[in-house]
């Protein structure tokens, strides 16, 4: 088949998280030529009639959806799966829907809270005028709507002993240093677990759990996964929260419910594909999903790549095992 991998048109500039969509690029790319395919690369930006123009031409028979930013903004992100579903193209990952739901942090966590499914509260800038809310005591770390990759998280994110007037002003300081929409969320100050799931013929399949270790952290050090922990290799956040597959026998119920919650995910959101989910687990033993990533990375060196690994599964059968997972349209091709 002709399979169009589509990917953000990156900038001259471009930070070192977007330059990972090149990484997963090159990777599927490779992975669906072994497979048989013919594939041409497509750079997607806010020029829509372009690449409608461009997919309309090449005509192709799959698109390997890897947008992750449109112009720099994840509040776009929906705009590629809008286009191909507006095109009848058949493409893998999240829906429109789905990706809109997910990638809006606030979105997503009403939709889990509706659901009975576990996240942490929230507090927007607007909320904070509200004296009805107040006081917040305890701690809260500050993230964006939209922006993935940990952009603009870093340990001082993180607000101790919060007032409503500390928040707000962390809220200020994050918009006016990255622009865009800004959240407040309660820390949970414990383990991190990411699930990573794959398509298979009777439902998703869970891949091995992973849990980032936060190695010689300090106690007034906050255990976040920040900018610097995923993308600067320098930095000590980056060489010191490792990624393990090992747990014991203890972990075993624990491990069961994060399966339970991740899979509840994926028929919440209509997720199809590949997906992970994020969680926190606190000193009690509770779990807290922090994030539903609809499309995760599919560097090699990235999690979803090693869980793929643990479980014995070859990258170019993960491959053929997303595109096998997209849904059949009964719409016809528009021109």
């Amino acid at each position: 088949m002709q399979i169009a991998v589509l990917h953000d048109r990156l900038s001259p500039d471009a930070r070192a998280d977007e330059l990972d969509t090149l990484v997963q690029v090159e990777a599927v790319s490779a992975a669906l030529g072994r497979l048989g395919h013919e594939v041409f690369r497509l750079p997607f930006d806010l020029d829509l009639p372009a690449a409608a123009e461009a997919l309309r031409k090449r005509s192709p028979d799959f698109v390997f959806n890897l947008v992750e930013s449109v112009a720099g903004a994840g509040s776009l992100l929906h705009l590629a799966p809008s286009l191909l579903d507006h095109l009848g193209l058949r493409y893998t990952g999240g829906s429109a829907e789905s990706i809109f739901a997910t990638s809006n942090k606030l979105l997503g966590k009403k939709i889990l809270q509706g659901a009975g499914i576990p996240t942490p509260t929230w507090l927007t800038a607007e909320a904070l005028e509200d004296e009805a809310v107040l006081p917040i005591p305890g701690t809260w770390i500050v993230k964006s709507v939209w922006e993935h990759a940990s952009i603009g998280l870093d340990e001082d994110s993180v607000i101790h002993e919060a007032t409503a007037e500390k928040v707000a002003e962390v809220l200020r300081l994050r918009q006016e240093r990255w622009g865009g929409e800004w959240f407040a969320e309660a820390f949970v100050d414990g383990r991190e677990f990411n699930l990573s799931l794959l398509a298979g013929t009777s439902g998703p399949k869970v891949l091995p759990p992973s849990e980032i270790l936060f190695q010689g952290y300090g106690e007034g050090k906050p255990k976040v996964v920040g900018y610097r922990a995923k993308w600067d290799e320098a930095s000590f956040e980056y060489q010191h929260t490792a990624r393990t597959f090992e747990m014991g026998e203890a972990d075993g119920p624990l491990l069961q419910r994060l399966r339970r919650f991740a899979k509840s995910c994926w028929a919440l959101f209509g997720l199809r594909g590949y997906a992970r989910v994020d969680f926190r687990v606190d000193a009690e033993g509770q779990p807290w999903v922090l994030e539903v990533n609809a499309n995760p990375c599919l560097s090699p060196d990235a999690g979803y790549a090693a869980s793929l690994s643990r479980a014995g599964i070859d990258f170019d059968q993960a491959v053929q095992q997303i595109l096998e997972d997209v849904p059949r349209r009964a719409a016809t091709r528009k021109r």
